[in-house]
């Protein structure tokens, strides 16, 4: 069990995590986030969010696509595998931005949640 400073720290740099994602989805998207969902979709991304590599999705990179389909549309979201998957995922790429080098996975998770309506699944 984490000492009580070190769970503080760590629930410090999720906040400020989110504070940063949250900010992206502002100047970087054009949208005001639901505050509540991106700390329900960030809490959902685990650790992976405090891992340099794996806290970005990199979208030029089709098997990291085909992951962020696979593992979070299919399995998470429950939506069936088909096209429009991997076109809604290549919009969110490119609303973020194609020469934006940090795609923070918690912000793609977020607008693909909100693409698809599936806000329910953090209910």
């Amino acid at each position: 069990m984490p000492q009580h400073q070190d769970w503080e720290n760590v629930m410090g740099k999720r906040d400020d995590l989110i504070a940063q994602y949250a900010d992206d989805l502002r100047n970087k998207c054009g949208m005001t986030p639901d505050m509540d969902l991106l700390t329900k979709v960030t809490i959902g991304c685990g650790p992976a969010i405090y891992d340099g590599d794996a806290s970005t999705v990199a979208g030029s990179q089709e098997s990291e696509l085909e992951t962020v389909k696979n593992n979070f549309l299919v399995k998470k979201l429950g939506l069936p595998d088909g096209p429009s998957l991997m076109d809604a995922i290549r919009e969110v790429i490119d609303i973020y931005g194609q020469s934006e080098r940090n795609k923070y996975r918690a912000v793609v998770y977020y607008m693909l949640t909100k693409h698809f309506g599936k806000e329910s699944v953090y209910g």
